[in-house]
């Protein structure tokens, strides 16, 4: 059976002090990382609810650059206030929901109700997370292979797509920190 020890002084093996030293190096990164995607997160969700998503340009003579909250907008106000309500549910709502539960779980000092939230809540938004960057890709799809007009993403979408993709590895990074020790 190999010992952890490789003498009798209780020294280390060369292996072991490796090891150690590679979980310490990943600890000090992920310490380090996280607070930094902490914000990153709603700073680029914000840049994505405020900037235009995509570009529409029909006759080569208008074109349009709706914001994600200017197409909420845009659906309660023509009447299709079921529709608005959903759009604005699943990309803004929820998506503030999961990083709220993120933060929570990585300010709790010791689990408690934020955990429990984490726990039980924020899986359940991860699912929901790119399914407004879906939505969008399909509709610029669409406008392309229709001829009706030209589509072209714009730094909204990606603001939101950056967004989706980092509180998902936050979301997964805290899955290991609060994971048994």
């Amino acid at each position: 059976m190999p010992s952890r020890w490789n003498n009798s002084r209780g020294r280390r093996s060369v292996h072991e002090k490796c090891r150690i030293g590679a979980r310490f190096a990943a600890m000090s990164a992920l310490s380090i990382i996280r607070p930094a995607l902490l914000v990153a997160a709603p700073f680029l969700l914000a840049l994505g609810l405020i900037l235009p998503l995509v570009r529409f340009e029909t006759l080569y003579f208008f074109d349009q650059t709706p914001s994600l909250i200017e197409i909420v907008v845009s659906l309660w106000q023509g009447g299709d206030g079921l529709l608005a309500a959903i759009v604005a549910l699943v990309s803004i709502v929820l998506p503030f929901l999961k990083m709220i539960g993120i933060a929570a779980e990585a300010t709790a000092a010791g689990g408690g109700a934020g955990s429990l939230f984490y726990r039980r809540v924020v899986p359940h938004l991860s699912k929901w997370s790119m399914m407004d960057v879906l939505l969008v890709a399909i509709v610029i799809a669409a406008a392309k292979t229709t001829g009706l007009a030209d589509a072209f993403t714009q730094p909204g979408l990606w603001c939101y797509a950056a967004s989706s993709m980092i509180s998902g590895l936050l979301h997964s990074l805290m899955g290991d920190a609060s994971g048994p020790k």
